[in-house]
């Protein structure tokens, strides 16, 4: 795919015309014209929905050199524009593999490989290795529809005539998946694990919702992860200095080089959060004899918190579930926030009172054989994700009558 900057992917604009240009830093676009789209919940200096679609995390991935050449990221951010004004934005990329989604199509690469076609590049409507539910047609107020509309049909624009194989949206609302699904696009359903605050007062609280047996396993369990030897602290905005992140990236680099092989982020990404989002930051540090041992990183939203990464250079029990669990439910309850969203994957998540909910993603193939053959895999798989996740909530460690109006 060429690179533009920018260049149309619509006709210029006349009277209600919208244009779709697209921009390959975001450099190209000021941030309160892509805030007012991502974020304009914040524009009184109040907390964005979603920290991750934000210009300063988005550019924070770019200037540190996390996407962009040689990544297999290349930013192709498409901007709607009306009258002058701009009315819609989405964080787009060429992909040049599969890695750093957690919405896997590696099968659909390999069918797609095997009948002979290239799969690779891609487009994909994401925030990099950020598997958060969140709006991905970024849209001002009053332009929701048109806004979307011109996004979707920009991007579909450009994987035809760049004769790419597909184009995907990941982690995407439900509400997004239902409209994208009427526009033609193929819907995916996949789960991660959530929990959910009722309200609690304390962590006490939480428990007290939990089944006898559970209860007393979690709080063992918090009894020995601080039993470690050491301190558990919590930082946010200016508690944290730059050596927690040099402690932070020795953890990340342990974990990412484990997981992936080679870690997605750059040193240089964490100096850039310092800069501009420590304040969109909570920071878990565990420290024993002086020296951090352990830590996880998770980022803080109008009403959620997320949880994005851990490591250590210490293995000590139950510490990975106190930092990155139940330190992450002490904070929602303390700050009122509506639930922890704990990233991708991991079933033992639901011993600790994370459900499992559904995620949503959409697709489009230009190859129509071969979009019905991906269409039916997805509708059997939407009916085993809501077997797992009816059997996996039953299985969680609530109370029979965990839901009821009982407190």
């Amino acid at each position: 795919m060429t690179d533009q900057s920018p260049a149309p992917a619509s006709d210029p604009p006349s009277g209600d015309t919208i244009a779709v240009n697209v921009l390959t830093t975001l450099d190209q676009i000021p941030e309160s014209d892509w805030d007012a789209c991502a974020c304009p919940e914040a524009a009184q200096g109040g907390r964005a929905d979603d920290p991750f679609t934000t210009w300063r995390f988005l550019r924070a991935l770019e200037r540190s050199g996390s996407v962009g050449r040689g990544t297999g990221w290349d930013p192709r951010y498409l901007v709607a524009e009306k009258a002058g004004r701009i009315i819609a934005v989405a964080p787009l990329y060429a992909k040049g593999h599969s890695q750093g989604e957690y919405i896997f199509d590696h099968s659909f690469a390999h069918a797609y490989e095997q009948a002979g076609g290239r799969y690779y590049p891609k487009l994909q409507v994401a925030v990099p290795f950020t598997p958060a539910t969140g709006r991905r047609f970024l849209t001002r107020p009053g332009h929701e529809a048109e806004g979307m509309m011109a996004l979707v049909q920009g991007a579909v624009q450009l994987t035809a005539e760049n004769d790419l194989s597909s184009l995907h949206i990941t982690f995407c609302t439900e509400g997004e998946a239902i409209a994208g699904e009427r526009m033609g696009l193929l819907r995916r359903v996949t789960q991660q694990f959530h929990w959910l605050n009722r309200g609690y007062a304390d962590f006490d609280g939480f428990l007290a919702d939990l089944s006898s047996r559970k209860r007393k396993a979690i709080r063992k369990e918090r009894a020995r992860a601080q039993d470690f030897g050491g301190t558990i602290r919590m930082l946010t905005g200016d508690e944290i200095a730059p050596e927690h992140w040099d402690a932070f990236w020795t953890f990340y680099q342990d974990t990412g080089s484990r997981k992936w092989g080679t870690p997605y982020l750059t040193r240089a990404f964490f100096d850039e959060l310092h800069e501009t989002m420590r304040g969109d930051v909570a920071l878990v540090i565990c420290e024993r004899e002086g020296r951090p041992v352990a830590g996880a990183l998770n980022f803080i939203g109008r009403d959620a918190l997320f949880g994005r990464y851990w490591g250590c250079t210490e293995d000590h029990p139950c510490l990975h579930f106190e930092a990155c669990y139940y330190q992450a439910i002490d904070f929602a309850i303390a700050h009122d926030l509506s639930r922890v969203e704990a990233g991708a994957q991991g079933e033992h998540k639901l011993a600790r009172g994370y459900l499992p909910n559904p995620t949503h993603s959409l697709h489009w193939f230009p190859d129509k054989g071969f979009a019905r053959a991906v269409a039916h895999y997805l509708e059997a798989e939407a009916r085993a994700v809501d077997e797992d996740i009816e059997v996996l909530t039953a299985y969680g460690p609530f109370r029979k009558d965990h839901g009821k109006d009982t407190q």
